[in-house]
């Protein structure tokens, strides 16, 4: 009995149906770095896309990636842009106006990471560019896409506090970017969109510890129907964390980023006498990868012409508020 348990063969796992061109949303992928790569490996694999093609300003990077994934890597974006009807940009922020401007007035859809572009204008006017061209927008805010957050967010009803803590380790790589751009601009979005309410006053402090530009934040956000929130956003730490945690008048959710774990507590009576007065859920969440999710959602968005979970609008409010935020920090740096 034994022997024929261990003996038996695994199902193999059938492979992913190839769908005819015609049926495939052909992309493009420009920048290919530390998270590019990522974004090369997922749509490389995601049937309803076609990756047509990749480039980056390293060519060498660019083409062992393009011989791993079946594509091409090209000298140039507007080498592959006849071929295709959508662009990933996955270029430093600096470069995200020029290129999605371009793009856009070519009539490509576009995906691109967070944030939009540097400065609110310039949010503005790639916004009106795919409006203009009925083209879809999404910005990469890709903890929208974690289950544990796409849960927390359905379940949120009018938070009256939250507080939220992401910190990590230093990292040169992004030692140009304030850590309010870098990390806590994840917060921005996802505690906007919970709360869906003005921002009337704020308090935040930080410091620059490690590089030239903040290394640590911390903000109060005060909404106008009295919802707080506290924001800490730190790379001076030395391990990871990251939670959030939103109280509400019928609960308290508790979230780790990084596990994509939530945890729900509610009162079982009015009068709470001891634990066992509390009930305590662990909601079932589906295991999958935001990225890709964030990737199929996008590629979804453009065959069916519907907008973004994660439009150019989203992006430019949590652009706006980060940017507030963080010179706020400068004038309050410690």
């Amino acid at each position: 009995m034994l022997r024929r348990l261990f003996s038996r063969k695994k199902t193999p796992v059938p492979p992913r149906p190839v769908l005819p061109d015609a049926e495939r949303l052909a992309v493009g992928i420009v920048g290919v770095g530390h998270l590019g790569q990522h974004h090369v490996r997922l749509l490389a694999g995601i049937p309803e896309a076609k990756l047509v093609g990749i480039t980056d300003l390293n060519m060498d990077r660019a083409r062992s990636l393009a011989v791993q994934h079946g594509t091409r890597a090209f000298e140039r974006a507007e080498d592959f842009l006849p071929q295709v009807k959508a662009v990933v940009i996955a270029t430093p922020t600096p470069t995200h106006h020029a290129l999605a401007k371009k793009f856009l007035q070519a009539g490509h859809h576009c995906f691109v990471e967070k944030p939009l572009t540097e400065r609110v204008a310039e949010a503005e006017e790639v916004i009106a560019l795919a409006r203009a061209n009925n083209l879809v927008l999404q910005v990469g805010h890709v903890e929208r896409f974690n289950p544990a957050v796409e849960e927390m967010i359905r379940r949120a009803q009018n938070p009256l506090f939250i507080e939220a803590n992401r910190l990590g380790p230093y990292d040169p790589r992004v030692a140009h970017v304030s850590v309010v751009l870098d990390l806590m601009i994840h917060d921005i979005d996802i505690v906007l969109a919970m709360v869906k309410d003005k921002v009337v006053k704020f308090d935040a402090v930080g410091a620059k510890v490690f590089s030239d530009q903040e290394d640590i934040v911390k903000v109060t956000l005060h909404f106008s129907r009295g919802c707080r929130a506290d924001l800490s956003a730190s790379r001076v730490s030395l391990q990871r964390f990251r939670k959030i945690r939103v109280f509400q008048k019928d609960a308290y959710m508790s979230l780790d980023y990084s596990e994509r774990s939530l945890k729900v507590y509610r009162k079982k009576s009015a009068v709470i006498r001891n634990l066992l007065d509390v009930a305590v859920e662990h909601p079932k969440l589906e295991k999958k990868d935001p990225l890709e999710s964030e990737l199929k959602h996008f590629v979804q968005c453009v065959k069916d012409g519907k907008p973004p979970l994660v439009g150019g609008e989203h992006g430019r409010d949590a652009l706006e508020l980060a940017l507030e935020i963080r010179r706020a920090a400068q004038v309050h740096s410690l």
